[in-house]
């Protein structure tokens, strides 16, 4: 078992970790799967980058998710917007999961597919004749958003406000900004709740109604106030931000790489696998949820003491040699039982409960983009402007057909 454990500086083993973050995953590689790091942003936590290590510790119930593990925590001021899924171990987990689960089986996914179709091809009727757009503006960020928002039940008139703080608050270059968007986005939030919870007597017409219902008698089971804003920030947030970077990042490497579109255009049933694969190449969410470790445990041959950060790279697991082959390649062809171990939707009790769904609308958006354009290409040289982000996508796609 090693003993030293230097920090790694990840902002000296790539120009710009912002942009390629897979130049400092593949120097770490060579030095084992699990190092104490600093990231750029100046915080430190031990990094897995490993693909099995990766996977056994998002099983591993020694990390835990809440904060009050960490060996630096303080006070209460645990959550940014309320409490959430990923801010808690079971069985709170457990009871807060149950309670939104229902919402997003596989059989309630697939009856969004007519309103999916319906909101890309609105989107893309609308800038048909201009020839060129913003792809990232005009189309991959208002299609998913449009739905979460429909499903949790928030006015069409709110959308606009809530874009701009839901892009905010997963920025990495503006702490204060970002801190801002979240106190006014719960503030939002919470009086939406309440608007809710004045039509407690009627019908449930969307998630967020049904949450302030609570689906159970016992009022054990319901959410308290600070876990319905939470929930609902949660939902709203990731429920758009991830999918809005696999459409985008899904067009831009096929336009990046013309031989795969071809392949895709001529058997679009390599839809699904291209998806797939996107997932796997540019995860939208390159990293889980903070971990503690509640006691001291051993990963990838490194002793991780007691109250420790752990980051889990789901980008570095996910381009790991020992799991994939040519993992720097972009291939659709891809074999898809292959290409499905990878961790963009994580792994074990905290598995993306909007997989479904993501895979519904990135599948749906892309087929109708591409069928609406068969010239479809980058408007200008493709270079990608990727946003200082908690999430892993483009500043903007300008495209032209």
């Amino acid at each position: 078992m090693r003993t030293q454990h230097p920090t790694v500086q990840l902002a000296d083993l790539t120009a710009d970790f912002t942009v390629d973050p897979y130049s400092a995953f593949r120097a770490l590689r060579s030095r084992g799967p699990v190092h104490h790091a600093r990231f750029p942003t100046g915080d430190e936590a031990w990094l897995v980058i490993g693909h099995e290590e990766v996977r056994a510790a998002f099983a591993d119930p020694r990390l835990r998710n809440d904060v009050r593990h960490a060996a630096d925590f303080e006070d209460d001021g645990l959550y940014a917007v309320g409490r959430n899924m990923l801010q808690v171990d079971p069985p709170d987990h457990t009871r807060l999961r149950t309670l939104v689960a229902r919402e997003f089986t596989a059989r309630r996914v697939q009856a969004l597919r007519p309103r999916v179709e319906e909101a890309a091809g609105s989107l893309l009727d609308t800038v048909a004749a201009d020839g060129r757009a913003d792809l990232v503006a005009a189309y991959a960020y208002p299609l998913p958003l449009t739905i979460i928002c429909e499903l949790l039940g928030v006015p069409g008139d709110d959308r606009a406000a809530f874009r701009g703080w839901s892009t905010q608050v997963v920025a990495l270059d503006d702490a204060e900004g970002s801190a801002r968007a979240s106190q006014e986005m719960a503030g939002y939030l919470a009086g939406l709740a309440e608007e809710k919870r004045r039509l407690r007597h009627a019908p449930e017409s969307d998630l967020l109604h049904a949450l302030v219902r609570g689906h159970h008698s016992d009022d054990a089971e319901r959410l308290s106030p600070e876990e319905l804003l939470g929930m609902a920030f949660l939902l709203l947030v990731a429920g758009h931000e991830t999918t809005v970077n696999l459409i985008a990042n899904a067009v831009h490497l096929l336009l990046s790489h013309p031989d795969q579109l071809a392949a895709l255009r001529t058997d679009p049933e390599l839809l699904p696998g291209a998806v797939e694969e996107t997932l796997r190449h540019e995860s939208p969410a390159p990293a889980g949820a903070y971990r503690y470790a509640a006691d001291p445990l051993d990963l990838g041959g490194v002793r991780i003491p007691a109250g420790a950060r752990v980051v889990l790279s789901i980008a570095a697991a996910n381009r790991d040699p020992a799991r994939f082959a040519a993992p720097d390649r972009f291939d659709v062809r891809r074999d898809p039982v292959a290409t499905r171990a990878h961790l963009a939707f994580g792994h074990g009790l905290h598995h993306c409960l909007g997989a479904p769904l993501a895979r519904l609308e990135a599948t749906l958006a892309l087929r109708l983009l591409l069928d609406r354009f068969p010239g479809l290409a980058f408007d200008g040289d493709g270079t990608p402007r990727w946003r200082a982000s908690l999430m892993r996508g483009l500043r903007d796609l300008p495209v032209r057909w």
